[in-house]
């Protein structure tokens, strides 16, 4: 079983950059691929990024690509997620999530969840 706790968001102006990050604990990443998620109020949680490092496999979603990066510090089971440029729209709850297999979706669909972290962001 896979444990995953998340951290790093708060509030912050239109531009400004967080780094979020993912710390998992009870197995390790090895071919797991892990991903980020988002949730406004009312809507549908929306895939962000993901990623297998063994395979060398990287998705982002349109909206962030260029902006957010993913990244891995596989000595302690932590995946990162860099957001910079900010902008309102992308305020939201933000999950980080694990899969068994090593193959990268983009539905909200993986195994396990973090409990989520909040991210606002003013204009």
């Amino acid at each position: 079983q896979v444990q995953l706790v998340e951290s790093g968001g708060g509030l912050v102006q239109a531009g400004d950059s967080l780094r979020l990050s993912c710390t998992a604990s009870g197995r390790t990443f090895s071919s797991s691929a892990m991903g980020w998620f988002r949730q406004a109020p009312g809507k549908e949680r929306d895939f962000v990024a993901a990623s297998n490092w063994d395979f060398g496999t990287t998705l982002y979603t349109r909206s962030v690509e260029g902006r957010f990066t993913i990244s891995r510090n596989n000595a302690e089971n932590t995946v990162y997620l860099q957001m910079n440029s900010l902008k309102p729209e992308d305020t939201a709850v933000y999950y980080c999530a694990a899969r068994v297999s090593p193959v990268v979706l983009t539905t909200p669909t993986y195994e396990y969840w973090g409990q989520g972290t909040q991210v606002t962001v003013s204009s």
